[in-house]
């Protein structure tokens, strides 16, 4: 792409920065108009919207022009906070735990093939093709939700609140707060591992990009395995257990690599190969803390998706910015291990801010 604009390869990285701000920037907006306006509309509006910026990226001759449609694309993120949203809005408790959990599962698959996909389409034709294909998954989408979504927001209570007034009473309520940390900290575990897992590979173990895709993979397989727990694990367990296990087994792994790299063994298979275990940590963690962020007022449920979204994927990228810190030539893994470290061990300390009993969580 930067050879097709004629730019600067830190220009087209603008195209992934710029659009994850601007993921956490609809957010915050998609939320709170679901709640007036309904799921249903929003949404179909969120995927016609991007179907037409996809357009605009694809007949784009200029960079700047480019960037403007690219950034409109984030649009889209509006179906991932509703599809969250419509859970919460349809179900409760364990069950709710559940679905979500279903919902992570589809969602840790893409880490692990996309990258293959985009490779294959840019080998065989140019950029043009994944651009293409976003737009006949827009489509597909578009489909099923024009036939086969209705509306699950409540109808009783639907009042024209402000957006801040909203989000001021969610803000105020430590026990949404504090699960969006604790989906912020761990959704930013794996936004540092994303940033640093390359330079690691390449640098300090010296790994193909093929190769390196092989071992990235293991920790979106944790997350898969993690969420799959979770729908199990659900209908038996605690909430709050399963998120303090994830952060446990986390720990575990990561406490893990510390010890065999500072007892001298330090391979590309044993650092990714325990990096699973944060993955599957992650899977415990993020599917329980979604749903007791969601266990708000009805009539903010998709408010407080939005906001906690926002913060989750905001926050998140912030704490990627620790990777560049951590990692440099010849820096090893200890560093990036711990700043992961530090991150699961926050999980515990956010959840003890809520008070005991939870009276408004019913599955504890």
């Amino acid at each position: 792409m930067a050879e097709y604009f004629d730019v600067d390869y830190p220009v087209i990285q603008i195209s992934i920065s710029g659009y994850i701000i601007m993921t956490a920037v609809v957010q915050l907006l998609a939320g709170p108009l679901s709640d007036r306006y309904g799921r249903r509309p929003v949404v179909l509006g969120a995927i016609v919207a991007f179907s037409l910026a996809t357009v605009g990226c694809l007949l784009s001759e200029n960079i700047w022009l480019f960037l403007f449609f690219r950034m409109l694309q984030a649009v889209i993120v509006t179906v991932s906070i509703i599809a969250r949203t419509v859970v919460r809005d349809t179900d409760s408790g364990p069950q709710a735990t559940r679905r979500m959990s279903y919902i992570m599962m589809g969602m840790s698959l893409v880490p692990m093939i996309s990258p293959t996909i985009g490779g294959f389409l840019s080998e065989l034709f140019d950029w043009h093709a994944a651009f293409l294909l976003l737009l006949a998954f827009a489509m597909i989408v578009g489909v099923l939700a024009y036939f086969d979504m209705a509306e699950t927001a409540p109808k009783l209570h639907r009042t024209p609140t402000t957006r801040n007034r909203g989000f001021r009473a969610l803000m105020r309520d430590k026990h949404f707060m504090s699960n969006s940390l604790i989906t912020m900290l761990s959704n930013g575990a794996f936004f540092i591992f994303l940033s640093a897992g390359p330079l690691i590979a390449t640098q300090h173990y010296g790994l193909s990009p093929s190769a390196f895709g092989m071992y990235f993979a293991l920790t979106p397989a944790g997350y898969l395995l993690g969420n799959y727990l979770t729908s199990r694990l659900s209908q038996t367990s605690c909430s709050k257990v399963l998120i303090k296990m994830g952060s446990g087994i986390a720990v575990l792994g990561l406490v893990g690599i510390m010890f065999v790299v500072n007892g001298g063994v330090d391979s590309p298979s044993i650092f990714f190969g325990l990096m699973l275990f944060v993955g599957l940590g992650n899977g415990l963690i993020i599917p329980n803390a979604t749903v007791r962020m969601l266990n708000v007022d009805p009539t903010l449920v998709g408010s407080a998706s939005g906001l906690g979204g926002s913060i989750m994927t905001a926050g998140g990228a912030l704490l990627s910015l620790l990777s560049d810190i951590a990692v440099y030539p010849n820096s090893g893994v200890l560093p990036i291990t711990g700043v992961l470290l530090a991150c699961f061990i926050g999980v515990p300390l956010m959840l003890s801010m809520q008070d005991e009993p939870n009276k408004r969580l019913a599955d504890g």
